[in-house]
């Protein structure tokens, strides 16, 4: 796919790679602006494609009592201001087709949930909205098999599609990154490596994800060494205290200094 599709995408001319960042959650207009600010410094600095990440919805929770969002529609609004405030795109996953037009209408990018990437009906709903579509690729799917859910979008003459590796389930509550699965995987579509839920510790008694934030920059390093096209990562200035999957997101703070590292990495895999 070509990020020129992406609209108000800036950079796309660096060589550097794309990135898709920002809360797991939507919780409220001024985290979302602070947070939106200080990435769009970075990335401009750096000169990163860049999309802002936050999900209006969280309707995969382990428990019921778990925090699911502010609203629909006020999260898609607060989406929409931080593209109108920063004029970048913005990307946010939806879980069933009604979802798919409603969100059209405020963000880039739909991005399809890892566990319902098969759900033939929610990836037509999404394509046909004409939008950029981020597929994550299921926990228990293989790379191979993502051709299959990539095709879905093309055969709604939708060619603007993304697929994006978030970690292979490794026995009950771990996950594992398997790098041979990204040149795979480019082979049916430009390919994203979502770092922070890779590093996911699913399936917890407690009821709630687990996570390993501790190998961020150490994952993420290597996808870029591999050559992935894009970087997924969620980022909160306050993870132990976010409202969704804060157990595994990136520190706000410590952003800048692992972009710059992997801006160098990619600097030398293109000089080859």
């Amino acid at each position: 796919m070509n990020l020129q599709h992406i609209p108000q995408i800036k950079h796309t001319d660096s060589g550097n790679f794309f990135l898709l960042a920002g809360p797991c959650a939507i919780e409220g207009e001024e985290m979302a602006l602070r947070i939106a600010e200080k990435l769009v410094g970075i990335t401009d600095n750096l000169k990163i494609p860049y999309v802002f990440k936050g999900s209006f919805k969280k309707a995969n929770r382990s428990r019921i009592d778990s925090f699911s969002g502010i609203g629909d529609e006020k999260a898609l609004k607060i989406l929409r201001k931080v593209s109108e405030t920063f004029q970048i795109p913005t990307v946010t996953d939806i879980h069933t087709n009604e979802d798919a037009d409603m969100a059209a209408q405020y963000v880039d990018v739909l991005q399809i949930p890892a566990f319902l990437v098969r759900q033939t009906d929610l990836v037509v709903a999404a394509a046909n909205t004409g939008k950029v579509v981020n597929l994550k690729k299921g926990q228990f799917m293989s790379p191979e098999s993502m051709k299959h859910a990539v095709q879905k979008v093309l055969d709604c003459n939708n060619e603007n599609v993304v697929v994006t590796d978030r970690g292979t389930m490794f026995g009950y509550q771990d996950m594992i990154v398997d790098f041979r699965g990204i040149p795979t995987m480019q082979q049916y579509a430009t390919t994203v490596l979502d770092v922070t839920h890779s590093l996911q510790q699913p399936n917890q008694t407690a009821g709630v994800t687990g996570g390993r934030p501790d190998m961020i920059e150490t994952v993420a390093k290597a996808g870029i060494a591999v050559g992935v096209d894009g970087i997924f990562i969620e980022t909160h200035f306050d993870p132990a205290n976010a409202k969704s999957d804060g157990a595994n997101m990136l520190h706000l703070d410590y952003f800048e200094g692992l972009m710059n590292k992997l801006v160098a990495i990619r600097k030398t895999v293109n000089s080859f």
